[in-house]
Formats: structure tokens, sequence, C-alpha cells
């Protein structure tokens, strides 16, 4: 997968569920659009390079940054560390240390760590999605 600019949409079908994903690109001058698409959501999904350690800081910031707007307050947040397949990726505990995942309250926080190059644990995420929407409405 390349990374994402602007921004894409995606339908994803699983049994019954269908799940509308809006892909935001990660770069500067589109991360103040994030709010906007964010605003009543089921679930905030933000996925981090687990294997990236030099912009783990700034993604912390701007993940915590996001999670501050009163807009959102609430929605669950899932963080899913990708790129576990290259050497010295972060562990699931590594990343939560770093982004401050245990520091976040009011809203239901979960972590996976995944590989969209090789398909790893990307079934349970969606699974965990599919769960999340019906447990919710």
């Amino acid at each position: 997968m390349i990374p994402t600019v602007g921004f894409n949409m995606r339908k994803v079908n699983k049994g019954s569920v269908t799940i509308k994903l809006w892909d935001l690109g990660g770069q500067p001058r589109f991360r103040s659009m994030w709010e906007r698409y964010c605003r009543a959501v089921s679930v905030i999904v933000y996925v981090v390079d687990a294997a990236d350690y030099d912009n783990l800081p700034v993604s912390k910031g701007e993940l915590h940054d996001l999670l501050s707007k009163p807009a959102l307050n609430g929605i669950p947040l899932l963080v899913l560390g990708n790129k576990i397949d290259k050497p010295g990726a972060l562990s699931k505990e590594e990343l939560t240390e770093q982004m401050g995942l245990k520091s976040i309250a009011n809203r239901e926080v979960c972590c996976f760590m995944i590989s969209c190059k090789n398909s790893t644990n990307v079934d349970t995420v969606v699974d965990w999605l599919v769960k999340h929407s019906k447990s919710k409405n």
C-alpha cells in the first residue's frame, strides 16, 4: 500500500455489516481536516508506523491533540501499530507506552499490532470493528 495523499473512502462488507472507512492522509497539510471527518463516527482508527521511531513523538502529539477536540469526546479509539513485519518494530506494550495510550480517559481505547503488507491481524481488526458496531447499535 502507498501512503494516502488527501483522503479516500471505502466500504468493507463483513456479513450483514457494512463498514464505511475514511482513509485520511497523515501529512501535516491534511491534519487540520481530521477533526471534521472524525465527528459522528463509530470509532477513530489511528494507524502508526511501529518501525518509525523518529515520528512517534509527533504521532503521539497529533493523536492527543485530535482527541482533545470537544466534538470527538467519547468516540472509541482503535490504534493500529502497522509494519510489524519490519525488523525492530515496537511491541504492543512499547507502542502503548510511546503513544501514551494509558493516559487517555473517557473513551474506550484498544490497540492491535498489524502488517498491512502481510495482512497480519487485519482480519482481527475487521472482526473487532464488526463486533463494536453491533454492540453500539
